[in-house]
């Protein structure tokens, strides 16, 4: 498991990930998140989850808060 910490939050339901020593923001949507809702997260709580190749690059999935 991977983590990092939301870098943003949209109200489309979906958000990006900061990781530790990556250059690039990872995807994460709200259907991807396991043990808490999309409205309990808040910018800058720490995430763990697998990545993924998704259709626009990599993404998270299986995503928990820390």
């Amino acid at each position: 498991m991977a983590t990092g910490k939301i870098k943003t939050l949209t109200p489309k339901g979906f958000g990006f990930i900061t990781r530790e020593g990556e250059t690039k923001d990872l995807f994460f949507h709200s259907k991807e998140l396991r043990g808490v809702t999309y409205e309990e997260l808040r910018e800058g709580d720490t995430l763990s989850f697998e990545v993924v190749d998704g259709e626009k690059g990599p993404a998270a999935v299986g995503v928990t808060r820390v």
